[in-house]
């Protein structure tokens, strides 16, 4: 953390190619020491509720201070029935997959009146070692027969909330997430936990090839 003008603590910033980028997490149980190695995130407590307050609040007080971010990363865990457990992937697009506004004649994952379509884009890396997915956040754990009723190949319980918390400053969001769950049914915490080492390490070394990207100009223009 650094101080602020009057004297508050500012979100730390870490430099990533060259430039200034705040990293998200959501649980201490998936910042292990490869990360604690490379980065020092905002740590946000888990869900669309709580990580849309955090980085919220933490993009308002470093707006506030002329101190943005030229990106967001978004990093951590999501479960999957389609994907390789313990491989990372970027985020090509989330949705808010709690959003059921059908009754009133929107489409599911239409917010109403707001304009917007029910899945958005985030920032890829253009890197064939960094496979993309679309994600659908909210605010359950999915397992077994509920991912009959999910659109996008991964789940998480962040990353669109950070993406419109991010639209509201104009900064980008690159996604990375580590599949640790989601080909058996979730029945305890050892069936999150498990890959959470393996993806550790991944997600470190994902981390340093999207700073490779970003040092050759993905975040200009």
């Amino acid at each position: 953390m650094t101080q602020a003008n009057g004297g508050a603590a500012l979100p730390h910033l870490d430099r990533l190619g060259g430039r200034p980028v705040l990293f998200v997490m959501a649980a201490e149980a998936e910042y292990g020491p490869a990360l604690r190695s490379v980065i020092a995130p905002l740590m946000t407590g888990v869900g669309p509720v709580e990580s849309a307050v955090a980085v919220t609040a933490a993009l308002a007080r470093l707006q506030a201070a002329g101190r943005l971010p030229a990106a967001v990363v978004s990093l951590g865990s999501a479960g999957s029935q389609r994907l390789e457990q313990g491989r990372v992937y970027q985020v090509a697009a989330a949705d808010y997959r709690d959003m059921d506004a059908s009754a009133l004649g929107f489409a599911r994952g239409v917010t109403p009146f707001l304009d917007l379509p029910a899945c958005l884009p985030l920032l890829t890396v253009p890197d064939p070692a960094l496979p993309a997915g679309t994600l659908s956040t909210g605010a359950s754990v999915v397992t077994g027969a509920a991912y009959a009723g999910v659109a996008g190949d991964m789940v998480d319980m962040e990353t669109f909330a950070v993406l419109r918390a991010c639209a509201m400053f104009g900064v980008p969001l690159i996604g990375l997430r580590g599949i640790s769950d989601g080909m058996a049914p979730v029945t305890g915490m050892m069936d999150w936990t498990r890959y959470l080492d393996v993806i550790d390490r991944r997600l470190a070394e994902a981390v340093a090839r999207v700073g490779a990207a970003v040092a050759a100009g993905l975040l200009d223009g």
